[in-house]
């Protein structure tokens, strides 16, 4: 495990809405993907990688920059290729169910355009 799941959940809380809805939803798919016990030791120690990387304070692109979150995505991204088959559907609810508590539900996809809003 982390050796410091308290600052996961911190960065994770004090760069939400900074980072963005994609970044956090891939770091909490890994996140809860490394809390399942069917989930094999190499498959943690990448995940673990890459959430480290997340969390640590010096990375390639500083955080406070605009788009200083892109090397971090790339590195979730990489990690999830990975490790794509450790993804379940729970791990993908538990990851939704938190985003969502945090940032409230995505935007609904708009309607089509020959479809007016009210489904009529």
């Amino acid at each position: 495990m982390m050796n410091d799941t308290k600052a996961f959940w911190t960065k994770i809380k004090t760069s939400c809405r900074k980072a963005g809805r994609e970044v956090i939803y891939r770091a909490l798919q890994l996140f809860y993907a490394a809390q399942r016990k069917e989930t094999p030791a190499w498959a943690r120690g990448v995940i673990y990688a890459a959430l480290a990387y997340f969390i640590a304070p010096v990375d390639a692109v500083p955080d406070a920059l605009p788009g200083g979150f892109l090397d971090d995505l790339a590195v979730l991204a990489g990690a999830l290729a990975t490790v794509a088959m450790h993804i379940t559907p729970e791990v993908d609810r538990e990851a939704r169910e938190k985003l969502d508590f945090w940032l409230g539900p995505a935007d609904p996809a708009p309607p089509p355009p020959d479809q007016p809003a009210g489904g009529e």
